[in-house]
C-alpha cells in the first residue's frame, strides 16, 4: 500500500521571497516537525538552512536554536 496515496513530494529551493519549484509535487515535510504542508499553505521557511517549516512558532524556534 502507498503511503502517500498519490501525491508526491515537492523539492525546493528557497530564497528570501519566495521559492523555486525544483521538482513538482503537492507538500513539502517540515524540517522540525515532519508534518506535511502543501504548497499552496507554506509560508515558512529558512534561506540560509534551506528548509521548511510548518508555522510560525516553529521557524522562529528554529531559528533561536541555529541562531
Amino acid at each position: 500500500m502507498l503511503m502517500n496515496s498519490g501525491r508526491s513530494e515537492a523539492r525546493l529551493q528557497y530564497g528570501p521571497n519566495g521559492f523555486r519549484v525544483l521538482r513538482a509535487g503537492q507538500h513539502v515535510f517540515c524540517a522540525v516537525s515532519g508534518e506535511a504542508i502543501p504548497l499552496e499553505e507554506l509560508r515558512y521557511w529558512s534561506v540560509e538552512l534551506q528548509e521548511p517549516y510548518a508555522s510560525c512558532e516553529i521557524a522562529t524556534q528554529r531559528m533561536m536554536e541555529t541562531g
